[in-house]
């Protein structure tokens, strides 16, 4: 049996699910995805980063509109495994990155 596309995305998912852990980086790009989809998938990464024990991790939303950049910050905001986050460093991709700092376990 087939799911549609539709059915899928409504399906809800496991904190973590599709990020395997060993192979799980600091750095989630998120470069020219719809807000919508990004946030998802950042939602998903940011379980697995901490399940991970990751200390941080860089989210690579570009510079563009500056859309994106709003929708990320706005999640890592509310979000409660992140302790704080604050804009890339000039040598880190500046204002196009946001880097995040996990809440220990």
């Amino acid at each position: 049996v087939r799911r549609k596309p539709a059915q899928e995305s409504q399906r809800r998912k496991r904190p973590g699910e599709g990020f395997d852990a060993p192979s799980l980086g600091i750095e989630l790009d998120l470069r020219g995805q719809r807000a919508d989809d990004a946030l998802d998938q950042l939602e998903r990464y940011l379980d697995a980063a901490y399940l991970s024990g990751l200390p941080f991790v860089r989210i690579i939303h570009g510079k563009g509109t500056g859309k994106l950049r709003q929708a990320v910050r706005e999640a890592l905001g509310v979000h409660p495994h992140i302790r704080s986050f604050e804009p890339g460093g000039v040598n880190e991709g500046g204002d196009g990155v946001t880097v995040a700092k996990l809440q220990t376990s």
